[in-house]
């Protein structure tokens, strides 16, 4: 944002060619071509800039002298040409006329067509020896007693329109590169570059009276033909020949780039196409497309049953015998180990503890990152990769502290402007505004924190961006109250509005702080408005506050229009720009001031001031997200222990025999049901522990939800063990232990397959690239391996205890106290049994319902399969935050109000591009005449911004280098030539000019380039060098030492441009992929001009991180969920005793479940991620286990 410092004073470098006193000088001789009519400067305009009114004089053309002749040829080359040495001009004219060239040379040169054009009517001003035939005096002003020649005050000026129409279009699109904008933004005062015409431009240069920097008024006479009007004021228009920017104009050897003329460009490529995941039909509604698929799909699986159906038999039988011995081997064994744990349950109880303690120990190694990007993007991904590039090559980009405040209830302002009545959004009420203004100066100089490592305060000046330091150390701060400085006396001035003749207007109207605003949204990068008043718009830091950026709520859809109704505001955006370090120890201080912040703010919402009805503040810190996730967690411990209590609490109601009153404390199973909540727990500290140990990074996730996971799964298999063995009776001749290992041995196959599932499905769920999903599934899915030892082990063995007790007929918890009772009556069915056994299974198997189940279901399926490609990619990061949080309201705001896309770095990799000693190598970079160089590929996809989300062209370091060294006004040294230090161009006293040495294509000697270009990265941009680099390119452009040590070599850098405007995951995901797409074209233009495979382009924006999963979300999904299939199909048909149509009809329904999920993450607006690819992958495990247990 700062990029568009340069832009500050461009317009009074042009009004200072085209109108200073010290460059023009008007031929007089109303009816002698021949005659000088102003020759020299006489009387002080006091403006500031100081400038002269121009001397009325009546005499012919002087001859130059040799030395100023030389400067003019090489200035004015058709000038000195067609009319040689006698002209109107002296030679302090012509060195003035080299300084303001020197100021637009700069600007222009990008564009020689443009510069050609402008350079032979500014050069015919002062010099013409016919001058006398286009200009006149207008207004006269008396000498002094100093001096009696008149001057004039105001002059008229005769121009055809041809010549200003061809000159505009010419130059209308040269671009300022620095600010990803056009020059024309800042030239044509408050028409800004969209409302610009040839007729306006011209006027705008001309205003004496709203442009402060124009010494006198010039009045223009625009001339459809020349001798229109010689009979009124006696002028001809000057009409030269001009050449199109596509054209090269004479003395030229190029044309103009792409970048600055689209006649210039090759014509645009198709748009890339895309993958479509919609399935297309192209015969009738969704009902038809339904019925269709069902029908088509029905013949086709039919066809398919009877085709295969014999060799699956075949398959079936060889493996029945095997799958048999198998399964028999399975029982034998769970029935030996449950056996053992209940004969001797010490022997396991004691291990089984100091393991899990043992394991527990770890989670004093763990370490719980909340770092929103290590949670949502793996170390290993292109993002992370790229990011940790630029971070650590460049700087990260910076940390954002943000109030977004809505004016509610207010009404809108009226005012007259100079161009009629309007009206002006809420947040120009003036009481609106100073509140605000209070508000933001409270924030930027009383909010301080503590240093956590001194315990000093720390105020927002200690830690803010400062972009112009040392000449300029305010901070970054963007706010459409910076307008005004921050000062709201400045808002409160007011002045007269005068005509062009410098006199009051009839209705008395006046300009004040609402003139001002709609200058500046329009010119934000000017020093001063075209209003009486006067005001500047940059910032207090020294650079352009952007409407984009600092206004909100003007906007009617997604796309930010031509020209933007700004002044229709509803919303203001305050933005603090922060430091950023890659030493997460460095950003402790920056973390200190924005709790700080957060505090602050959260007090201020509470308290009422005279706007709190009319203010809807919502706030947001880097550090938000990350607080706010902890926040969450810590909640979440009451909700995690009141859930186990609960469930406790069931288990030990459900689990128990209520036979009678007597035997309610011997037949409770509360002690059991703690125990089995107890090995839950367990679980989890083991897995957790498990994984501390391995300096594997935890996530609160795994807190707030693993626990609940574990639990649900736990409680089933106690339920599983509990209920089985209080429904099955003991032999006469078993023991406990026998009759305990009989029934763990006939249900322990299909509660293995559950937790091996189980786990499978999280362990297959750990494949997707989200840190936060990955950790939790991998910690989920040995939690669950942990439970189920646990419970196969410990638990059996407190089981029998329990069971022995309970015979003992000893109270359960107070077990040492015996009681008498009668005998344990035999366990009868509860109610839920009762009532599926009895009713719903008769009523579902019959055969009418069975019919109209199938039908329903797989028209059901139908649809889902129709629907499911229409599933949005992405996940909303709202779900994330607790539903009180204070950043939810933030991110609606930000959704509802922000008007601007976020900016985007194309970075070329060190890789030992040369950008300096080859030209040839150098086009590929910079927009010269190449249409395929990378500015010039990058302009192309803005011109197509719908489609590819780039929204301007891209700031070229390379570019600016070049005019920058060009300049005479900019690169200063100390010392001698060959050891040269560095003078800052604001402040050249006792320097010298370095005349940087060039090829006659303008490419900067090697030598050279390497000397001056980290002068050129320090240099601080101002009115006579809007080039420097400083505010720009500082952080752009890394380098090495030269060979010789003198010098820099550019090794990486990169080029900045922004995005359209993104409001859905869709704009965010599509926006990453298009970006990724030009850099790989990038990449190979710039290896095929090389003829090198090593260059390397890629494109960094802060959302990446969390965006680029989605880009292989479709490929993901059906990778894992093919694994989870074939995990299933094999484990079903293994512990189904080789059984391949038991496992075929698993897998068959599976699949059916998962497509109708699908369907209906569809019509509930779920979208497709990694956590609900995870919940679809343990589905379909979960499935398959209640189907297997019941086929085991």
């Amino acid at each position: 944002m700062t990029d568009n410092f340069k832009f500050g004073r461009i317009f009074w470098i042009f009004s200072y060619i085209l109108l200073s006193g010290d460059i023009l000088t008007q031929v007089a001789a109303e009816n002698e071509q021949s005659m000088c009519s102003f020759y020299g400067n006489c009387a002080s305009n006091n403006k500031n800039p100081p400038g002269h009114y121009l001397c009325i004089v009546k005499h012919a053309p002087k001859p130059l002298d040799d030395v100023s002749m030389g400067i003019l040829r090489q200035l004015c080359p058709e000038l000195t040409n067609k009319y040689g040495k006698d002209l109107c001009c002296n030679g302090d004219q012509v060195r003035d006329l080299q300084k303001s060239f020197a100021l637009s040379l700069p600007l222009l040169s990008r564009c020689p067509s443009c510069l050609y054009n402008f350079r032979q009517a500014f050069c015919d001003l002062p010099c013409s020896p016919i001058q006398s035939t286009f200009l006149s005096v207008n207004e006269t002003l008396k000498g002094t007693e100093n001096d009696e020649t008149p001057s004039a005050k105001s002059v008229n000026y005769a121009i055809g329109a041809e010549y200003i129409q061809k000159t505009y279009e010419s130059c209308k699109d040269v671009v300022l590169s620095s600010t990803n904008d056009v020059v024309m933004k800042a030239i044509c005062g408050s028409w800004g570059s969209y409302h610009c015409t040839p007729q306006r431009w011209f006027e705008y240069m001309g205003d004496g009276v709203g442009n402060s920097f124009v010494p006198f008024t010039i009045h223009f006479e625009f001339r459809d033909k020349v001798e229109d009007g010689v009979e009124n004021s006696g002028l001809i228009g000057i009409n030269q020949p001009t050449y199109a920017c596509s054209e090269v104009a004479p003395g030229e050897s190029v044309k103009c780039s792409c970048v600055d003329c689209l006649g210039s460009c090759p014509a645009p490529p198709p748009p890339r196409e895309k993958v479509d995941w919609t399935i297309k039909f192209e015969y009738g509604p969704e009902e038809h497309k339904i019925t269709v698929f069902t029908i088509v799909g029905g013949i086709t699986v039919i066809i398919l049953i009877v085709a295969f159906k014999p060799i699956l038999k075949r398959i079936h039988k060889a493996t029945q015998s095997s799958g048999t011995e198998f399964e028999y081997a399975i029982v034998k064994f769970f029935t030996s180990l449950a056996t053992f744990c209940a004969r001797k349950p010490l022997f396991v109880i004691v291990p089984g503890t100091i393991v899990v303690v043992v394991f527990s120990c770890g989670i004093a190694m763990l370490e719980i990152t909340t770092d929103p990007v290590e949670l949502w993007a793996s170390a290993n991904s292109r993002s992370r990769i790229e990011k940790n590039y630029f971070d650590s090559t460049f700087v990260p980009f910076y940390r954002t502290e943000q109030l977004i405040v809505t004016a509610v209830d207010l009404p809108p302002i009226l005012h007259v402007t100079a161009t009629g009545n309007e009206s002006f959004g809420p947040i120009f009420n003036l009481e609106f505004m100073k509140v605000l203004l209070d508000l933001q100066t409270a924030i930027a100089h009383d909010v301080n924190g503590n240093d956590p490592d001194s315990g000093d305060p720390v105020f927002l000046k200690d830690i803010c961006f400062k972009p112009l330091d040392p000449a300029n150390t305010n901070c970054a701060t963007f706010s459409y109250l910076g307008w005004w400085q921050n000062n709201y006396t400045e808002i409160l001035k007011s002045a007269p509005r005068e005509d062009k003749n410098g006199n009051p207007v009839e209705d008395g109207s006046v300009d004040n702080y609402l003139d001002h605003f709609k200058y500046c949204s329009l010119n934000p990068s000017s020093p001063t408005d075209t209003t009486k008043l006067k005001l500047s718009c940059m910032g207090e830091y020294g650079g352009p506050i952007e409407p984009t950026v600092a206004l909100g709520g003007f906007l009617d859809s997604t796309y930010l229009p031509l020209d933007p109704p700004y002044k229709d505001a509803t919303t203001a955006v305050i933005t603090f720009i922060v430091n950023n370090h890659v030493d997460k120890k460095e950003q402790r201080k920056a973390k200190a001031w924005e709790a700080a912040f957060i505090q602050f703010m959260h007090e201020y919402v509470k308290k009422e001031n005279k706007m709190s009805a009319h203010m809807k503040i919502a706030f947001s810190s880097e550090r938000s997200i990350e607080d706010e996730l902890d926040r969450q967690s810590q909640n979440d411990i009451v909700t995690v222990a009141v859930s186990y209590l609960i469930m406790f609490l069931y288990i030990a109601v459900a689990l128990g025999e209520q036979h009678s009153w007597g035997r309610l404390a011997i037949d409770s199973k509360a002690s059991l049901g703690l125990l089995g909540v107890t090995i839950v727990l367990f679980s989890v500290s083991s897995s957790i522990g498990f994984f501390g140990f391995f300096g594997v990074k935890a996530t609160l996730i795994i807190v707030e939800v693993i626990p609940f996971l574990v639990l649900a799964v736990g409680v089933d298999n106690i339920f599983i063990m509990v209920q089985t063995l209080q429904r099955t009776e003991r032999k006469s001749n078993e023991t406990i232990p026998e009759h305990l290992g009989r029934v763990i041995g006939h249900v322990a196959p299909s509660m293995m397959l559950n937790s091996l599932t189980d786990s499978a499905s999280f362990f297959l769920g750990g494949l997707t690239g989200m840190p936060a999903v990955q950790a939790f599934a991998f910690y989920a899915g040995v939690a669950l391996l942990f439970n189920f030892v646990l419970q196969f082990t410990v638990f059996i063995a407190f089981l029998s205890l329990d069971i022995q007790r309970q015979e003992a007929g000893r109270w359960d918890i107070l077990c040492c106290i015996p009681r008498k009772h009668s005998k344990k009556p035999k366990y009868k069915d509860g109610f839920l049994f009762k009532v599926f056994k009895n009713i719903y299974a008769p009523f579902i198997l019959s055969l009418p319902m069975r019919i109209v189940v199938l039908v329903m279901f797989t028209l059901w399926l139908g649809a889902s399969v129709i629907m499911i490609p229409s599933i949005e990619v992405g996940l909303d990061q709202q779900i994330s935050m607790p539903e009180d949080s204070y950043v939810l309201t933030y991110f609606q705001a930000m959704f509802n109000y922000l008007s601007i896309g976020p900016p985007v770095y194309f970075v070329v990799k060190d890789t030992e591009f040369d950008y300096h000693t080859n030209p040839n190598v150098q086009d590929l970079i910079r927009a010269g005449e190449n249409p395929y160089s990378l500015v010039s590929q990058i302009y192309a996809s803005s011109r197509a911004s719908n489609t590819t989300y780039i929204a301007k062209s891209a700031a070229s370091w390379l570019d600016d280098y070049r005019d920058w060294a060009s300049s005479d006004k900019c690169c200063y040294y100390k010392g001698t030539r060959e050891l040269p230090r560095f003078c800052p161009s604001i402040d050249t006293k006792r320097c010298k000019q370095c005349r940087i040495v060039k090829d006659e294509n303008g490419f900067i000697e090697p030598d050279e380039f390497e000397k001056f270009l980290p002068f050129f990265l320090r240099d601080n941009p101002h009115e006579k060098c809007p080039k420097a680099g400083h505010a720009a390119y500082g952080d752009a452009v890394r380098y090495r030492k030269a060979d010789d040590g003198n010098g820099a070599v550019p090794t990486a850098s990169y080029f900045m441009t922004y995005h359209t405007i993104l409001k859905t995951s869709k704009d965010y995901i599509e926006a990453m992929e298009e970006a990724r797409a030009i850099s790989a074209n990038l990449t190979k233009t710039l290896n095929t001009g090389t003829n090198s495979t090593n260059h390397e382009v890629f494109p960094y924006s802060i959302f990446y991180v969390f965006y680029e999963q989605y880009l292989t979300m479709w490929r993901d999904t059906f990778q894992s969920l093919g694994i989870s299939f074939a995990t299933i199909f094999v484990v079903t048909y293994i512990l189904t005793g080789f059984n391949i149509f038991t496992a075929l009809i698993v897998l068959l329904t599976v699949v059916m479940i998962i497509v109708d999920l699908g369907g209906m993450m569809y019509w509930w607006n779920i979208p497709l991620n990694a956590v609900s690819l995870v919940n679809l992958v343990m589905v379909s495990h979960s499935i398959s286990n209640k189907l297997s247990r019941c086929l085991i």
